[in-house]
């Protein structure tokens, strides 16, 4: 079989789903490392517009970018199969913690294996900022784009859409340029139409069998409420992960209490508090997308039906956060890649690329900001050594990314 050819890239795949750890901006250090460095899959070149371009997209940004790296070496089957063995672990992991929750709710703290999980994504972080300031800042315009969105993306971290917007800015800037574009454009590919039309429809058909299960009291009509409510979520939510957990607090916690909501819709997908703040939590502990959360969140969503029931839950809230951003994927970048050949376009990768350049420094600044008073009294010292250590291993070493997690990990264990 075709597919035999490609198991050691889906066994770099599973490593990488055990050992990515600080969400899409580490994640992407660490595709860096593997894929680039390691393995080269695909060049420096094409994972910056891969994460350019998935940054522009609604969903799971690090989850498209590697199902990219997939489809560009074997199609969509494989594009499928890297997608599916990037989030089983975390997912099969947070479906798993839905029924321990009460037992993480008495924890005080967190498991002393993760305690340097934090500052070893910064180092991935600095290490992937260092590689893409080589590869993007090239003159005077590219520097100022990269100063001025790394500015505004550390002030304005938590609007979902600063990012795509400071995307497009810096491509209409680049625009300006008379840059000329060079010969030998890349074959046009042929546009997957089937894909837009079935999220369009999925979207349509969740949203009009939920209101209906609303409006007529279906008796089992939580299932169909909670798919239509993660789907959306998964189509429409930039900024990842931090921003998909606040929607759903919003949803699932908030909305549920209010008063127009319990006159309205009583039996609205309600999630408490003590265990929404457990999931969140753990879900930063864990490698691999930080939208597993949803997992969580579908099986906690369902746990007072049973056990078959919480299982349901799981699986609805892994396909319905998924597969929205697979299938934008598959669709828009198909389209992107055909409209590279138009010089609007080409000169806007480089305003792109710089922005991107931008958004990755500003979000080792904002890590580095989110490690608390309190772990630095405890343990600084220890917390730089692990960040400027892990930089200096990916920058001067050939040791896997595996390797340095676990290097890092067992660090907590005994330090």
């Amino acid at each position: 079989m075709v597919i035999l050819r490609h198991i050691p890239f889906l066994k770099a795949v599973f490593l990488h789903s055990l050992t990515a750890f600080g969400g899409p901006q580490g994640h992407f250090g660490m595709m860096l490392r593997t894929f680039v460095t390691e393995r080269k899959d695909i060049s420096k070149e094409e994972l910056m517009e891969y994460n350019a371009f998935c940054q522009m997209l609604p969903g799971a940004s690090s989850t498209q970018v590697l199902t990219l790296i997939g489809y560009k070496r074997g199609g969509v089957p494989l594009a499928v199969l890297t997608l599916l063995i990037w989030i089983l672990p975390a997912c099969a992991i947070m479906g798993a913690l839905s029924f321990l929750v009460r037992y993480f709710e008495h924890q005080t703290s967190p498991h002393r294996l993760f305690r340097y999980i934090a500052p070893m994504t910064i180092g991935f972080l600095a290490y992937a900022s260092t590689i893409a300031f080589r590869l993007a800042i090239h003159n005077t315009i590219t520097r100022v784009i990269m100063v001025m969105a790394a500015i505004l993306c550390f002030a304005f971290f938590k609007i979902p859409w600063m990012i795509p917007m400071l995307i497009v800015t810096g491509g209409f800037v680049t625009n300006l340029s008379d840059r000329r574009i060079p010969q030998g454009v890349e074959k046009p590919k042929k546009i997957k139409w089937a894909n837009i039309w079935l999220f369009v429809f999925i979207f349509v058909l969740a949203g009009t069998l939920s209101e209906q299960a609303r409006k007529h009291e279906w008796e089992n009509r939580r299932p169909i409420n909670l798919f239509e409510n993660t789907y959306r979520f998964g189509s429409i939510v930039f900024g990842g992960g931090q921003v998909l957990v606040a929607l759903m607090y919003e949803q699932f916690v908030i909305r549920p209490e209010s008063e127009k909501i319990i006159q309205r819709n009583p039996n609205a997908v309600k999630i408490d508090r003590e265990s929404f703040y457990t999931g969140a939590g753990l879900v930063r502990a864990i490698p691999g997308p930080v939208f597993s959360i949803a997992t969580f969140m579908g099986g906690i969503a369902m746990s007072d039906r049973g056990t078959s029931w919480q299982l349901l839950g799981c699986l609805i809230g892994t396909v319905a956060i998924f597969l929205p951003s697979a299938l934008l994927v598959l669709f828009f970048y198909p389209v992107w890649n055909n409209l590279k050949k138009y010089v609007i376009i080409f000169r806007a990768l480089e305003g792109i690329n710089a922005t991107v350049v931008g958004f990755l420094v500003a979000s080792t600044l904002y890590m580095l900001k989110d490690i608390s008073l309190t772990e630095w009294t405890d343990h600084g010292w220890m917390n730089i050594v692990v960040m400027v250590g892990t930089w200096l291993m990916l920058s001067y070493t050939r040791l896997p990314s595996p390797v340095i997690v676990s290097i890092c990990m067992v660090l907590g264990l005994f330090l």
